[in-house]
């Protein structure tokens, strides 16, 4: 069987596959899995071409990775074949951990379980079935291996991730300012004592890749609508969760109920190597398939939440760059717990707070470093003559409060 298959991808055109251990990859089930999860959750509710998955991603960042590697070889970099691969492998493989809507329910379904761990867990799953042709990739993820530059292409603030995801999200929402070139950024890329570096004349195309950064953010992945919804899907998994354990029948599919009885951390995954397989078994049509079942549930706060999500019917959502008075809050819970006539306790399951933050560029963190036509290494912030990269470094808090907008006129 030919396994150097093609793929076309509406953003790049061909994608190759170069080896039959990557395409072994692409077809497992682990990764055939990442075809049920968006890349941007419910961002759609704002953006309808945003429908793409973490698959087409994960394809996506492969091929630059691909890109990146070639450019790296043609500057006297030794690199393997071997490491070439593994690299491929690493990327492809670094969202494999997410589970259902993204982000979104990250927080909602475990217990401050990071998807990066349980992309690990899985891609040394992967390895044992592979028979130990993935150690390499591993070891680039988690950043063990003897050459660091290979973590930072998988994982830093220049990575081939952020570069597709820029690409990719600003493709199928139509938000041109998110487009970057990325071709140009890794045709800049070089290796200097181990560090992955972008030569001089790339500066300018780093400080347009991080103007696109920022205004990505704010314009889709921190929309203001695109939170509202977000925080209504994390409440209604909360309610779910916690009705399920007070005894209360909520019908889910079977990896949805175990999760919503379980409370747990990233150290049961770990002791019991079952919960990772019933993990791989939850998608988002898992989370969709409960929201519409418990459209009709006795529970008013969940089925409210629920026929809220399916109609589109988003809270209000208000932003402040300062933090909200605490009468006004408090005047906004009294008003929907008299609206909806809840208990009091329950009320943060309608008026929801909190905040949101973005700065495209972590200086002080491992920084983008440029290196000068005098072979010396410099943060891009220091190199570039222009301020805004300072400015972006800075980072903008806004906080928010959401609340069902039948209380909005009220």
């Amino acid at each position: 069987m030919n396994k150097k298959k093609i793929f076309n991808d509406p953003v790049y055109g061909f994608i190759t596959v170069p080896s039959e251990l990557l395409f072994d990859i692409i077809q497992h089930p682990y990764f055939q899995r990442l075809r049920r999860i968006k890349q941007l959750g419910l961002t759609e509710f704002v953006y309808p071409g945003a429908l793409h998955t973490r698959f087409h991603h994960a394809l996506g960042a492969m091929h630059l990775m691909s890109i990146a590697i070639q450019s790296l070889s043609g500057k006297d970099n030794r690199i393997s074949d071997k490491e070439c691969e593994a690299s491929m492998a690493a990327i492809l493989l670094h969202d494999v951990g997410h589970g259902p809507f993204s982000h979104a329910l990250e927080h909602a379904i475990f217990d401050q379980v990071p998807h990066e761990q349980i992309s690990l867990h899985i891609m040394q799953l992967l390895n044992e079935e592979f028979d130990g042709k993935l150690q390499l990739a591993i070891d680039i993820f988690t950043d063990s291996y003897e050459r660091h530059f290979f973590h930072q292409l998988v994982s830093s603030q220049l990575d081939v991730d952020r570069l597709d995801y820029l690409n990719r999200d600003s493709f199928y929402t139509g938000v041109s300012e998110g487009l970057i070139g990325a071709d140009r950024l890794l045709k800049m890329l070089n290796v200097a004592e181990d560090q992955l570096v972008v030569e001089e004349k790339g500066i300018y195309s780093i400080e347009s890749f991080l103007v696109s950064r920022r205004l990505m953010y704010w314009q889709v992945y921190m929309h203001k609508t695109v939170t509202s919804a977000e925080q209504m899907v994390m409440k209604v998994m909360q309610r779910a969760r916690e009705l399920t354990q007070q005894g209360v029948p909520v019908p889910a599919s079977p990896a949805l109920t175990f999760f919503l009885h379980e409370s747990l951390s990233i150290l049961d995954f770990e002791r019991d190597p079952s919960i990772l397989k019933k993990f791989i078994a939850l998608d988002d049509y898992d989370i969709w398939g409960g929201i519409k079942t418990w459209a009709e549930h006795p529970d008013k706060i969940l089925s409210y939440l629920s026929v809220c999500l399916l109609e589109r019917k988003l809270f209000k959502i208000i932003l402040s760059p300062t933090p909200f008075e605490i009468e006004f809050l408090e005047g906004v819970r009294e008003l929907a717990q008299e609206q909806f006539n809840v208990a009091p306790q329950d009320v943060h399951y309608l008026v929801v707070t909190g905040k949101i933050s973005n700065n495209a560029y972590e200086s002080g963190g491992e920084n983008i470093n440029v290196l000068t036509k005098q072979s010396q290494i410099v943060d891009v912030a220091q190199a570039s003559d222009l301020p805004n990269i300072q400015a972006l470094s800075r980072k903008v808090e806004k906080y928010y409060v959401c609340y069902p907008k039948e209380i909005a006129s009220l």
